[in-house]
């Protein structure tokens, strides 16, 4: 059983979706985890304390002043918990854990937990798309719980759309995946890119894409959640860092290039999310432009980080990871892009997938392999990632070890 001996309190939320937390307590407890319930006012009026206490064998927590503990609730099940997992979580009771309120039994023992906090998110696409929703999200993220979900299906409405809550195998996969992967990462040491570059025209204007930095920063926050030490060379972005990482801010390509090539030979993995601009102005004008009937720009290249990265053979890092964004013939782009710049991962992703966004589509191609990937939020696909980039490291180590053997004098 890969829950064997965990202790996870699940605490529900009122939302359509809490008949789902019945098959979570079930599927965790299969798997061998001791669970605790906690329940808002809301979430008993979609489904009864009575059906975890059969579960469970011990009644569902309800409110403070359970009289079947001696002491304070919520401290005893933060200290007890190795897990605490929100199922499901709405959009207010997602606010209020962002802003810090403690005025339920399910936020109190939120606020005490000891253990990893999860939250399974379930709401309509619209109030899950909603600015500040998208803001608490980001807050609970960086204060180091992890989002699962939500996922594209349908609603409560009948609609079709962003904001299903995972189903319970879905959420017991990622609880057990996250608490397994607890430091596996412990002491390595990684260079991620992130954000777009910007190249001046002027001194107002300049020549972009539409990166947001999202992938990039959650590949951040999934590797210092499982104990990497993480430098994240950034272009234009707004979104705040993960914290834990230092953060070095640059603007263009020739910064980013610059601020890359001077210190990745003291890391382990440098990881290219970033969308680098392939072209930049051949001159910046000095003064604002005019505008005139037409405007003809001279571009030249920029440097190709990762090309330059894979060339540095002696000094490159034990891995290297870059990114393709394509328009047609994905997977084949990727692989020429991994060969050519003699990378050992390239995640590709279409064109508008993950632009952006909250989500991503990707395809992981390596040397002897291509994986794709269904549509999941960017944090989920960091995991993803960040779990291939474990094996190649021990895959370089073991060849690592094998030139030593062959090297060393008879």
């Amino acid at each position: 059983m890969s829950l064997q001996g965990k202790r996870i309190v699940v605490g529900l939320g009122g939302g359509i979706a809490a008949f789902k937390a019945v098959e979570l307590v079930r599927e965790l407890m299969r798997r061998g985890a001791e669970v605790r319930v906690v329940m808002t006012d809301a979430a008993r009026r979609f489904v009864g304390p009575i059906t975890f206490a059969g579960l469970t064998g011990k009644p569902p927590v309800t409110d403070l002043w359970a009289e079947d503990y001696a002491g304070e609730v919520h401290v005893e099940l933060g200290e007890w918990a190795d897990a605490v997992v929100i199922a499901p979580a709405t959009m207010n009771l997602m606010a209020r854990a962002a802003n810090g309120h403690a005025d339920d039994v399910v936020l109190a023992t939120l606020a005490c937990a000891k253990g990893q906090v999860f939250f399974a998110p379930a709401m309509h696409s619209r109030m899950w798309s909603h600015p500040a929703m998208q803001r608490n999200a980001e807050a609970l993220t960086r204060s180091g719980a992890v989002l699962l979900g939500p996922v594209i299906g349908p609603l409560a409405s009948g609609e079709i759309g962003l904001g299903r809550m995972m189903e319970p195998v879905e959420i017991a996969d990622g609880v057990e995946t996250h608490l397994a992967h607890a430091k596996d990462l412990e002491g390595v040491r990684l260079l991620i890119s992130a954000g777009p570059t910007h190249e001046d025209l002027d001194p107002v204007r300049f020549i972009g894409n539409r990166s947001s930095g999202r992938m990039g920063y959650a590949i951040a926050a999934q590797a210092l959640r499982r104990g990497a030490e993480v430098t994240i060379v950034s272009g234009p972005v707004h979104i705040p860092p993960p914290s834990g990482a230092e953060v070095v801010q640059v603007w263009s390509a020739r910064q980013m290039h610059e601020a890359i090539m001077s210190r990745f030979d003291a890391f382990d993995v440098v990881v290219m999310a970033a969308a680098v601009a392939d072209y930049r102005p051949h001159r910046r004008a000095g003064q604002k432009i005019k505008k005139g009937e037409n405007l003809q720009i001279e571009l030249v290249r920029n440097p190709d980080i990762l090309a330059d990265l894979g060339a540095k053979r002696a000094q490159r890092p034990a891995v290297l990871v870059g990114f393709a964004l394509e328009t047609e013939n994905l997977e084949q782009a990727a692989r020429e892009k991994l060969v050519k710049k003699a990378a050992d991962l390239i995640v590709a992703n279409e064109a508008g997938a993950g632009l952006g966004g909250d989500t991503n589509r990707a395809v992981l191609v390596e040397a002897g392999s291509s994986t794709p990937l269904p549509q999941m939020s960017k944090r989920a696909l960091a995991d993803q990632i960040l779990d291939r980039i474990r094996v190649l490291l021990h895959q370089a180590a073991h060849r690592q070890g094998r030139e030593a053997e062959r090297d060393a004098p008879n």
